[in-house]
């Protein structure tokens, strides 16, 4: 046996494990239902990981509904190509920007609890596939939603409906409850080198 063909025969017996290991985990889950889903960390990306969703479910006809809670004049590309070419899919956004720029957080606590009155109606809808709730997670950070009561309508979601909530933290409480949590770690950052944010790529 030459040095290829052995190194060839090691090849197919690893994988035939790694194949055994995937087989036996796929037979492991016979739980069939909507997952909660927590898209967090530090790094770029959780937003657009979302929306990568969002074509993903369109891609088999699912229902869609989306609901922003800090997003302001500035639309971002996915948000333009859903309000141009998706019509199908519900989008809701606060629109009153980063909290930091419009500093009223009276102001932030109404429009918070207006979207969030959008999400709990996507949240009680059985024929909504997938709801993404995107930087809610800073709503409960900031106190401008009571945690309890955003916990309980992502816990009570119809059973098939599945749910991504994106944004730094959270709270602990909201990752112990969902199936999923994903950070993304901010390793380097165009934007710390002096590089202005770009469109089709940032937003």
């Amino acid at each position: 046996m030459t040095e290829e063909q052995s190194k060839n025969e090691r090849h197919k017996k690893a994988m035939e494990k790694q194949k055994a290991k995937v087989d036996a985990r796929i037979a492991a889950a016979d739980s069939e239902r909507g997952v909660a889903i927590v898209l967090t960390g530090n790094g770029k990306g959780k937003s657009s990981s979302a929306f990568g969703m969002v074509m993903r479910a369109l891609g088999y006809g699912h229902k869609v509904g989306v609901i922003q809670f800090i997003k302001g004049e500035q639309l971002s590309g996915e948000e333009l190509y859903i309000k141009n070419h998706c019509p199908q899919v519900y989008l809701y956004q606060m629109g009153t920007g980063f909290t930091w720029n419009t500093q009223d957080r009276s102001g932030d606590i109404r429009e918070a609890e207006k979207a969030w009155l959008e999400a709990e109606k996507l949240l009680t809808d059985d024929t909504v596939d997938l709801v993404v709730l995107d930087e809610l997670t800073y709503m409960i950070a900031y106190k401008y939603l009571e945690e309890n009561k955003v916990l309980e309508a992502i816990k009570n979601r119809p059973r098939e409906q599945s749910v991504v909530v994106t944004g730094r933290g959270g709270g602990s409480a909201l990752q112990d409850l969902v199936d999923t949590v994903a950070e993304v770690k901010d390793v380097k950052h165009a934007f710390k080198s002096g590089i202005k944010a770009r469109k089709g790529v940032d937003y």
